[in-house]
């Protein structure tokens, strides 16, 4: 007799978390606009892909400087715009990586080789390159092991393309020329700026 009442009891403890859920769902996905339409009447207005400024670490960089240009394989060019040295210690280089191809592009070959990264398609295998002081720089992590820089690239379609960013340490006040670097392509010769 106590397993029927406890099967009941779970059962509508599973019905009234269901209902909670799908009030929560229905809640968020209500627009709210109105179904506010754009300039021409007929389409909504146009919303940005790009990730809002949430501080040092978001793509932030004016698309129309190119500072350098890397083309790689099947038509992927990675276009830099800058590469600014912050007061905090680091420096972020932002960019754009565009799909000239013909098939769409997964950045699985621009990750680390480190096994603790969730997202599978980023640009955690990035390196800034001292030639002159002959040090290596790799992507900053923040203290869950993700890294500080464009993830989830995967699924690029020809035509396309993405703000990519990536924070490094920042090299000695006196190096102002390295090379930015990411697996599969030719290096880029840039300079940091303040």
């Amino acid at each position: 007799m106590s397993i029927r009442r406890t099967t009941k009891a779970a059962r509508r403890a599973v019905a009234m978390a269901s209902a909670v859920g799908l009030a929560l769902v229905v809640a968020g996905c209500g627009g709210g606009d109105g179904g506010a339409k754009g300039t021409d009447g007929d389409k909504p207005p146009a919303r940005s892909t790009a990730p809002k400024d949430s501080g040092p670490g978001s793509p932030a960089a004016d698309s129309d400087k190119v500072i350098g240009e890397m083309k790689g394989p099947d038509g992927v060019v990675v276009t830099l715009h800058s590469v600014v040295r912050d007061s905090g210690g680091f420096v972020t280089v932002n960019g754009t990586v565009s799909n000239h191809g013909n098939r769409a592009f997964n950045a699985i070959d621009w990750r680390s080789n480190e096994t603790e990264l969730r997202s599978r398609s980023s640009i955690s295998g990035a390196t800034l390159v001292d030639k002159a002081g002959k040090k290596r720089y790799l992507v900053l992590r923040d203290t869950n092991g993700e890294c500080l820089c464009t993830t989830g690239l995967s699924g690029l379609m020809p035509g396309d393309s993405r703000p990519i960013f990536a924070q490094f340490p920042a090299p000695p006040a006196k190096v102002t020329q390295v090379d930015f670097q990411l697996p599969t392509m030719p290096p880029a010769s840039v300079q940091i700026t303040d």
